[in-house]
């Protein structure tokens, strides 16, 4: 961050609240956007060893992820199972990558063992499986359940008498297809689950082609609201409008809410946002390639000053 120094700046002890806060705050984001750009670096990492993945699903979650674990969730890497944590679901399973990237950022295991992904005997499986990973709390692969297992959590959370602690889901849009997310949506809305924040991950594309021509969802924000959400929409590729979103549906008292995020397949790398089947693309000679010059141009986030 650059900023024109003021007179009022040069004399720290009559720098005013708000010049604090903004200064505070931009710093806060400047660290996420180098977060975010890590977490790419560490997942192409694990693409380009393994030779494949679920690169276009793993990058657009990429924002998300970084602000749950660079700021919104609480977590203890010591003590995966500390019973005050937040929890995320990551329901598209397929994305273990990018959590499992921030898990070892995170220091919950040693992050060379991300190079081990989908190895025999690994700890890394390229689905979240909480009995082989530390600090995934559910195993999701098998697409449409995470949404039951996260409104179960909350339930149960809320009659605990929890205060101040959240479940987070992560949803994929070609995932929604299955009908059993809808019971959950209902379940979580009769109850008015608010500590349950839902992510849809709204990158356009699932396995077979695009949603809408695979079967068309219409307006997720309108669905989600005839269930009885609060939701919005926001920019899925801003870690600054993922977390206002999250701080505003922390606000709500008398309902379910739901955050749909405006993604896109392959998110912040080109050649992979281009590509016209990218859900779980091999990675050859030419790809190898793209990813290290990828990671280059990464790399100089993260290294800004």
């Amino acid at each position: 961050l650059h900023m024109t120094q003021s007179p009022a700046a040069a004399r720290p002890h009559i720098i005013s609240n708000s010049f604090r806060r903004y200064y505070m705050e931009a710093q806060k984001l400047k660290e996420l956007k180098k977060f975010s750009a890590q977490l790419r670096i560490d997942q192409l990492q694990m693409f380009r060893q393994r030779g494949m993945g679920h690169i276009g699903g793993c990058l657009s979650v990429t924002e998300l992820i970084s602000v749950l674990y660079g700021k919104q969730m609480k977590f203890d890497p010591k003590a995966p199972g500390w019973k005050g944590r937040d929890y995320l679901v990551m329901s598209k399973g397929h994305a273990a990558p990018a959590v499992e990237a921030a898990l070892a950022e995170k220091g919950f295991f040693d992050k060379a063992l991300l190079l081990t992904m989908d190895d025999i005997g690994t700890h890394v499986p390229s689905h979240v499986d909480r009995l082989l990973t530390p600090g995934i709390d559910v195993t999701c692969g098998s697409l449409g359940q995470g949404a039951s297992v996260a409104a179960g959590i909350a339930w149960g959370l809320k009659h605990e008498g929890a205060q101040d602690q959240y479940v987070y889901v992560c949803i994929g849009d070609g995932e929604l297809n299955e009908g059993q997310n809808w019971e959950a949506f209902q379940f979580m809305a009769h109850n008015r689950l608010n500590n349950c924040i839902v992510f849809i991950d709204n990158n356009k594309r699932q396995h077979d082609g695009w949603c809408t021509e695979v079967l068309n969802p219409f307006s997720y924000e309108e669905k989600m609201r005839a269930f009885g959400f609060w939701c919005k929409t926001v920019d899925g590729a801003s870690e600054e409008a993922i977390d206002s979103a999250i701080e505003e549906a922390k606000q709500v008292r008398d309902s379910a809410v739901c955050i749909v995020l405006d993604t896109v397949k392959g998110q912040g790398v080109k050649y992979y946002e281009d590509m016209p089947d990218n859900h779980a693309p091999k990675v050859f000679e030419e790809g190898r390639a793209v990813i290290d010059a990828a990671i280059a141009e990464l790399e100089k986030i993260t290294e800004e000053e």
